[in-house]
């Protein structure tokens, strides 16, 4: 594979991560009921893979960059100095988002039912709006994480494309369902929804203007260490309480079971 196609394939796999808020928003709109079930399993598989792939692949390909670049003492260091780096990010950019757009907010696609609510309320019309520019936050390094990792191995950046994907799906109907109940308006809910997941081939393009000139051994140990904090974070504060919040007996734990070991049976086949 050559270079523009490594980096034609990281751009589309950070887009198809992206897009998938506006498949949430359209879940939406032509599914009556939310299946919490699946839900809560596809949230818990997200979870498997992104810390599985963390843990076991993203952080000891950091380490071993950064020991290569500094020697082993000072590249375990910058590991795990970058790893916790990526936790703190995106848990200040957590805590700067406004309360009422947190995504973490969960909504159902039953909620769009109540018409009543569709009557122009600026409080919903604000919560859908904040909610929408908070998942653009959280998706701006997520594409950084996506796109980095599909440069250096295509098949992991496969793996974090769909795992990104699937936790965004019900980012897409939080945005979409406040949008809905104040504007009655399924156009302007989809089209909230559909840019707050363009914020992911942004990071993309970011990372490919910005770091790819700088992309060194070390730099590249040191947001790959990142990378695995960012992940891990996002499994821990989102993923996790999502699909617990959806979940039904231990409905996300087999979930996240299942995509560990997918993780594991995938590394062990093909990476």
């Amino acid at each position: 594979m050559t270079e523009i196609d490594s980096i034609v394939l990281a751009f589309s796999l950070t887009l198809m991560a992206g897009l998938a808020t506006g498949v949430g928003s359209l879940l939406a709109f032509f599914t009556s009921t939310t299946n919490t079930k699946f839900l809560s399993w596809a949230l818990g598989f997200s979870a498997g893979v992104m810390i599985y792939v963390s843990m076991v692949e993203i952080f000891i390909k950091a380490q071993d960059a950064l020991i290569d670049a500094t020697g082993d003492v000072l590249g375990q260091w910058l590991t795990v100095i970058g790893f916790f780096a990526g936790m703190l990010l995106i848990a200040l950019i957590d805590k700067f988002i406004p309360s009422q757009g947190n995504p973490h907010n969960i909504k159902k696609v039953e909620d769009m039912n109540n018409k009543k609510s569709a009557n122009g309320d600026a409080a919903l019309l604000k919560m859908g709006t904040f909610t929408a520019l908070a998942i653009a936050i959280h998706n701006f390094p997520e594409g950084i994480a996506t796109f980095t990792a599909a440069l250096q191995d295509p098949a992991l950046g496969l793996a974090i494309a769909v795992a990104i994907a699937i936790h965004n799906i019900p980012e897409g109907i939080a945005v979409s369902v406040p949008i809905y109940y104040s504007t009655g308006d399924k156009k302007k809910a989809f089209k909230l929804s559909f840019l707050s997941g363009l914020a992911e081939p942004v990071g993309a393009l970011i990372a490919f203007l910005f770091l790819m000139p700088f992309l060194t051994d070390m730099m590249f140990g040191i947001i790959f260490a990142a990378v695995a904090g960012i992940m891990v974070f996002i499994s821990l504060d989102e993923l996790l309480p999502a699909a617990k919040k959806y979940d039904e007996a231990h409905t996300s734990i087999y979930g996240l079971i299942t995509g560990m070991a997918v993780m594991a049976l995938s590394l062990l086949l093909f990476i």
